[in-house]
């Protein structure tokens, strides 16, 4: 049985530590401030130092899809040791990563008729991709095959769900992910908008005054949900700006004591890509069905 080597593009925002740790390969997104200079996500911009600018200045960024080359650079390596791919990329919706990767693999099939490549749209964003993302690699140490990881991974992807807030709409209404009247109305009256991520799509659910009661939204959200159903998902909390850690780590060592399981670690930051259009102030609760119950 050959081996596989497990890519994503750096919108699953996991932790560059843990990246080197699982051996994961990423093909990252690119940012821009000016339309002119490009920054490699995670690689050549942090995302503190992404939020910092932001918050500094009233330049919108910009991001850009990695390209053709930019996963033949990641892919053929691998191909040459003699190994597969099962790539998992950003939804379809958003991104046209997925093309770019699909392209990439149609150009090396050619060259590597032997291999396999298996470029899959996750339907997923930032932390719900990496919870999917961090699965697979669960079952690849396991000694899942090719043929097995495809088959859950089908399930797993409509598995997942985010539940966050943010203090303003203006960065997804700047990136076009919700109309203007939407934003306008999250600015007034001390209104905060709760938003899910589900399906590869975005949802408003629902709008409610005061930071702290939209964080006690999405935390009862989240336990309604899953139900009785605790020992079946695995947990991730996001958050944007440095400044949302602390009151993401109470939400966590919460729902750790009422018995939820989360990943270790716990909190992830919402890298650069997804950070664009959701802005400095986002926080959000992560879940995924384990692939043992799917």
């Amino acid at each position: 049985m050959r081996t596989y080597q497990i890519i994503s593009d750096s919108s699953c925002d996991i932790a560059p530590e843990y990246i080197e740790k699982a051996g994961l390969g990423i093909v990252p997104f690119f940012v821009s401030f000016d339309g002119e200079n490009y920054y490699k996500e995670i690689y050549e911009l942090t995302p503190n130092e992404f939020y910092d600018r932001i918050n500094e200045s009233s330049v919108f960024p910009k991001t850009s899809q990695p390209t053709i080359q930019d996963y033949l650079d990641v892919f053929e390596p691998h191909l040459k040791a003699g190994k597969d791919i099962l790539c998992l990329c950003l939804t379809s919706n958003f991104s046209g990563s997925f093309q770019s990767a699909v392209n990439a693999k149609n150009i090396l099939s050619e060259s590597y008729p032997e291999a396999r490549i298996e470029v899959l749209d996750s339907r997923n964003v930032t932390g719900i991709q990496g919870l999917l993302v961090w699965e697979v690699i669960r079952m690849r140490d396991e000694g899942y095959t090719l043929d097995q990881q495809l088959e859950k991974i089908n399930i797993l992807k409509e598995t997942t769900k985010i539940n966050f807030t943010v203090d303003s709409l203006e960065h997804l209404q700047k990136g076009g992910r919700i109309g203007k009247a939407a934003a306008l109305a999250g600015t007034i009256l001390n209104i905060k908008p709760i938003i899910v991520a589900q399906y590869g799509e975005l949802f408003p659910e629902s709008k409610v005054r005061g930071h702290k009661k939209a964080l006690r939204t999405i935390m009862d959200m989240t336990r309604q949900e899953i139900g009785d159903q605790k020992e079946q998902y695995r947990l991730l909390l996001l958050y944007a700006e440095k400044e949302r850690k602390p009151a993401t780590e109470e939400l966590a060592n919460e729902l750790k004591a009422e018995g939820f399981e989360l990943i270790n670690p716990p909190l992830a930051q919402v890298g650069i890509t997804i950070g664009t259009h959701a802005g400095p102030t986002a926080i959000g609760i992560c879940y995924i069905k384990k692939h043992e119950f799917v």
